[in-house]
């Protein structure tokens, strides 16, 4: 399952999403933020061997926007 952080971002603590805004370059999540987006949100998203998550160009858009106080709207 894709992360789609977008439609979850409301069930990130302040903290996970203070973590990604800090770090909206990361293409790749480290495991441990990937285990605590799933833990938050409950969703299992696709990971490689390491149990790290690559984001969608989606996702590091809005990473992206967010970091830059940005109002995403989707198109």
């Amino acid at each position: 399952m894709e992360m789609n952080i977008r439609n979850h971002w409301d069930k990130l603590s302040p903290e996970t999403r203070h973590w990604l805004t800090d770090n909206p370059g990361c293409v790749v999540l480290p495991r441990t933020i990937t285990e605590i987006i799933h833990q938050e949100t409950g969703v299992i998203p696709d990971s490689d061997q390491h149990s790290q998550v690559s984001l969608s160009p989606e996702d590091l858009s809005f990473i992206r926007a967010q970091s830059e106080g940005v109002l995403f709207r989707p198109e």
